[in-house]
Order: structure tokens, then C-alpha cells, then sequence
């Protein structure tokens, strides 16, 4: 074991709203596809997680809140009292495995199909996803969304409250607010994808009003303690564009710095940027940053780490790996260890069974089997 694992701070305890957390290795949310049909969580999903609870925090898949905002076939919900029933498996196992874990809760917008709800989507404008959309009748182009009416904004608010208080009651600890990776919050933010002239459009204020009042409303439902944000300044994921970051972000932040909430999560974060230190500095809760770069740009030999503790020295509190806990459920033991990582099967990620999502190896099990490879 080499000095540096033993002295670096990925292995200190952290603090996380009212959560006292072992270390600060969070393993971010992975959308894996393993749910039914109709959006409940199935028992292997219990085992998948249960294995990764050595992260000091698991925030668990993109989770849609009405059955508008899903996204593709076979992810989560949690609408309906069966959701609710399904992801109390998980909950259960996890807590059980020693872990603790906080719901994303995602909304689509435009990045839905009626394929797979029925429904036409709604975001901020019509604007239509530009690329293919993976449906349950395969891949099919992207239609123009509707508009949302105002009074549709605020049921949809009312909407992310509701998911939110049924989070708690399916065991999680708290909920992540999916603000980023092109999705309909982040579509608010745009003003590529919002071309509104109400108070939901126009100037940075008005765009960030949308996620304001959500991330309000989940924090009256549950207690601001148990609620974080997730935003993506600048990611191009999903055909997202935006060209004023350095207005909308500091205005977003600002109007939520005062609320109490558990964590901002930033999205594929670079200290070498400014806006990441704007942030740190005007952020007074704990920040969880995100180094991986977006696929497919390969996934470093050392699953993220140095970028990590490169994030830990600028001023983030926790750090997020996603493709690193994918493939290593040991994966905290590993960079205590200095061990070497599991290759990541992309072909697994989407959908399927067990291979490629829990029969990656754990150190005993890779180290019973060395001298017979040998």
C-alpha cells in the first residue's frame, strides 16, 4: 500500500447535510436500464448497489418523476406505490451493506419519444432533439416537443415535490434534482433550448426560474438537508449548447446559496476553469465534483483518481466517479490498496442482465484466482 493512499483525503470522513459520511467517494448516478417496463426497480438492481456500499455516498440512476418526463425504456420511476415498493429493495440491501443513498431525480423534457410513454413530451419550447432517440421499437428521430404551459410548469414542480417525499419513504436518505446533461431543467437553462418570452425565459433570471422553484419545492417536501442539485455548466451532452455559462450559473447559484440544501453536484468539473472556482467560492454547503470526461473518451487507468484529488485540492468537498464504481464495486478498497481497476464492458451498460452489471470481480475473488492465471 503505497503512503499517498494512506494519506489522501478521498478517505477522510465528510460531512453532507445532517449525513456523516465514511469517505468522500460518491459513486454518481449510472443509468443501467435494469428496471421493468414499467419503471420498478427489480431485485437485481438490490444486489448492484448493495455491492458498492463502501462509496461514501451512492446517488442512485436518473429516476423519472411522472411518467412524461421518462426518458427510455426500462428506467426507474417514482410516481406510483409500486416504484416506491421496488426501490425499498434497494434501500434495504444498501442499508444493510453498511452504504448510504440519496434518488436523482431526472426529467426528460424533450428527450422522450412516445414510443416509450405514449405521451408527447414537453420542454420550455419546440424544440426538437436534434439525434436519434432509443425507444422500445428501437431507435427513432426525435419529435418536436410541446410548449409547457404555465400551469403545466407548476405541476410539474409540484410533481419533482411529490417524487421527492416518496423517496423518503422508499429508504433513501435524500434526492438529487437532475439539473444538467441536456435534460429538462437544464433545457430551461438554455437559451438554445428556451426561447420563452414569460417569466420562465428570457435574461438568466427568468431562465433559471424553473429550476428554482423545483429544487424550492423538493427542499419544503423533504427539508432542504436532504436535497441536492446536480447542473452540467458548458456539457455538450445530448445535443445541449449554451453560450452565457458565466451569467446563468453564478445566478443559479446565487439563488439557492441561502437555502440550506445538502450539496451542489457539478458535472464533469475542471479546476482549471474559472467558473469552477466562481462557484466553490459562492457555494457555502458541500460541493460533490464530477471529473470524468464524457464518453467515449477513454476512462483513465487510475478510474478518475488523480483528477479527483486534483478537485479535493481546489476546493471540492466530495468526489463523483461513475464508470470507475461501475466496474469496481470494491472500487474504494482498490484506491486504498493502489490496486489495479476492472476493465469497463461498455457493451453491458445498457440493459440486460447480470454480466456487466453484478458479476464484476472483487479484489478476493481476483486474488483467488491469480495463481491459477498465473
Amino acid at each position: 500500500m503505497s503512503s499517498t493512499a494512506l494519506t489522501s483525503r478521498l478517505f477522510e470522513p465528510a460531512r453532507l447535510g445532517s449525513l456523516h459520511l465514511p469517505n468522500r467517494l460518491v459513486m454518481a448516478p449510472l443509468t443501467r436500464n435494469r428496471a421493468s417496463a414499467d419503471g420498478v426497480p427489480q431485485p437485481i438492481m438490490a444486489t448492484y448497489y448493495a455491492q458498492r456500499a463502501s462509496a461514501g455516498l451512492i446517488i442512485a440512476e436518473a429516476t423519472t418523476p411522472n411518467a412524461v418526463g421518462q426518458t427510455y425504456p426500462d428506467i426507474p420511476a417514482i410516481y406510483h406505490n409500486r416504484h416506491v415498493a421496488g426501490w425499498r429493495r434497494v434501500t434495504g440491501a444498501v442499508r444493510a451493506a453498511g452504504g448510504t443513498m440519496f434518488l436523482q431525480l431526472q426529467h426528460g423534457g424533450r428527450i422522450g419519444h412516445p414510443d416509450t410513454t405514449g405521451l408527447t413530451p414537453l420542454a420550455p419550447s419546440p424544440v426538437a432533439f436534434p439525434d436519434p432517440i432509443h425507444t422500445p421499437a428501437g431507435s427513432r428521430p426525435g419529435v418536436v416537443p410541446r410548449a409547457m404551459t404555465v400551469a403545466e410548469i407548476r405541476s410539474t414542480v409540484a410533481h419533482f415535490a411529490a417524487a421527492a417525499r416518496r423517496a423518503i419513504d422508499a429508504g433513501f436518505e435524500g434526492v438529487e434534482v437532475h439539473g444538467g446533461n441536456g435534460y429538462l431543467i437544464h433545457q430551461f437553462l438554455s437559451e438554445v433550448t428556451n426561447h420563452r418570452t414569460d417569466a420562465y425565459g428570457g435574461s438568466a433570471a427568468g431562465r433559471i426560474r424553473f429550476a428554482v422553484e423545483v429544487v424550492e419545492a423538493v427542499a419544503d417536501a423533504i427539508g432542504p438537508a436532504r436535497v441536492g442539485l446536480r447542473i452540467a455548466p458548458g456539457v455538450t451532452a445530448n445535443a445541449m449548447r449554451e453560450h452565457d455559462i458565466e451569467h446563468v450559473y453564478p445566478a443559479l447559484v446565487g439563488a439557492l446559496a441561502d437555502m440550506g440544501l445538502a450539496y451542489l453536484h457539478v458535472v464533469f468539473a475542471d479546476p482549471a476553469q474559472p467558473l469552477f472556482h466562481r462557484v466553490r467560492a459562492d457555494w457555502p454547503a458541500a460541493l460533490i465534483a464530477n471529473p470524468a470526461l464524457p464518453w467515449p473518451t477513454p476512462l483513465p487507468a487510475d478510474g478518475g483518481r488523480h483528477a479527483g484529488e486534483r478537485l479535493l485540492a481546489a476546493g471540492a468537498d466530495l468526489i463523483s466517479l461513475g464508470r470507475a464504481f461501475l466496474a469496481n464495486p470494491d472500487l474504494v478498497e482498490r484506491f486504498r490498496r493502489g490496486a489495479p481497476l476492472n476493465p469497463v464492458r461498455a457493451e453491458y451498460w445498457y440493459g440486460g442482465g447480470e454480466l456487466g452489471y453484478t458479476d464484476y470481480p472483487v479484489l478476493a475473488a481476483a486474488e483467488e484466482r491469480a495463481p491459477a492465471l498465473a
